[in-house]
């Protein structure tokens, strides 16, 4: 293989595939990228095992062939090479060694047998429907902050996507939970998506795919089965294996008998939260909102550090309630409301809370009380 290529599309690209390449793995060919160069192409992929990546981009190939490299020491040295300059690869006639030169820098690198590197993206996905980015990036942000990152409950490990329905309107919703609080958003179901089975995503999976489709307009084309998923936009295929377990029973914990409403303006409230909650101890987060029609007293309070309390202004006109929330994942909700107002449907003091965002129905947010 013998291929000359911009420093900067090479660099794009590798930035890509390597970030799936784990840091530390006990099978070498893992820490490679299986480079392949093709018809005026380079198809560049890495794999965990798990996650994997195929991305291609233009270049000269002067001769075809394919060979791998070490991804993260070939993405550093590309990267601190100077701006515009050329890249030529040529691995020649030792397969072992691939050359890799610009301007006067000239690098070896040891290279792995291409016939070692695994495959993973190939094969049949039966469900097949397509999502706008910018439909799939909202999806992820408002929903990947309540995945868990406990790994004893890893089938919380990844966002459950599955066919739904809302007042018998089909739907394809979206749904996180770490058993604090619960993140569940919506979109119209896409053409061929009805009959997809319920899948969980992993969270690396979805963490890499908000990276990637940050860089794109294009919509999305979604294949899955039940044991595999797979993202096509632009030049690149992410293919990755699906959590092997059963989600949750995750409506038996939104609550349906919340009759008490608050709305209150969202931006005001977050930061008023803010503030309020540097004064709580670092482990619990705990503030306590003590609700009153019209008026709503956030306060927290550290033995160490002493207390704070901060009225905010809402609507609310029912009985008086006093709730105990972990700011944090108090936070984290109220960052996820675009629209100005947020509005809390309560029940009493020891129950689950509904957040919603006013001005789109689409999302539902649940949160656990805590004793404060």
């Amino acid at each position: 293989m013998k291929i000359t290529i911009e420093r900067a599309k090479l660099m794009k690209s590798l930035a890509h595939v390597q970030s799936v390449v784990e840091r530390r793995t006990t099978i070498p060919i893992l820490s490679n990228v299986k480079l392949d160069a093709m018809g005026g192409r380079l198809s560049l992929n890495a794999t965990d095992m798990d996650l994997d990546i195929v991305e291609t981009v233009d270049c000269e190939v002067i001769t075809e062939g394919a060979t791998t490299a070490p991804a993260h020491m070939l993405y550093d040295i590309v990267r601190k090479l100077p701006d515009g300059s050329q890249v030529e690869l040529d691995n020649g006639a030792n397969e072992e060694l691939l050359t890799l030169r610009a301007g006067r820098s000239k690098f070896t690198l040891a290279c792995l047998p291409t016939m070692d590197f695994p495959l993973m993206s190939g094969g049949e996905l039966d469900h097949n429907f397509a999502l706008p980015a910018g439909e799939l990036k909202g999806i992820i942000d408002r929903t990947r902050f309540a995945i868990s990152t406990e790994e004893t409950r890893y089938y919380l490990n990844g966002i459950y996507v599955h066919a739904g329905e809302n007042n018998g309107v089909p739907v394809l919703r979206s749904v996180a939970t770490d058993g604090h609080r619960l993140a569940s958003v919506e979109v119209p179901m896409p053409e061929g998506a009805a009959d997809m089975p319920g899948v969980i995503v992993p969270r690396k999976t979805v963490a890499e795919l908000r990276k990637l489709i940050d860089e794109t307009n294009d919509d999305v084309s979604v294949s899955l089965s039940e044991t595999k998923v797979r993202f096509a936009f632009g030049e690149v295929v992410l293919t990755s294996k699906l959590i092997d377990g059963t989600f949750p029973d995750y409506e038996r914990v939104i609550p349906t008998g919340n009759d008490k409403m608050m709305e209150l303006e969202c931006k005001p409230f977050a930061a008023a939260v803010d503030r309020v909650s540097a004064i709580s101890t670092e482990k619990s987060r705990a503030i306590k909102l003590s609700i009153g029609p019209g008026a709503l007293v956030l306060s927290a309070s550290s033995p160490d550090a002493g207390s704070a309390t901060e009225e905010v202004e809402v609507s609310y006109d029912a009985d008086e309630i006093e709730i105990g929330f972990n700011s944090k994942y108090l936070l984290d909700i109220a960052q996820q409301v675009e629209g100005e107002t947020a509005q809390f449907m309560l029940s009493d003091g020891g129950s689950p809370t509904i957040v919603r965002d006013a001005a789109d129905s689409s999302a539902l947010y649940v949160l656990m009380p805590m004793r404060v």
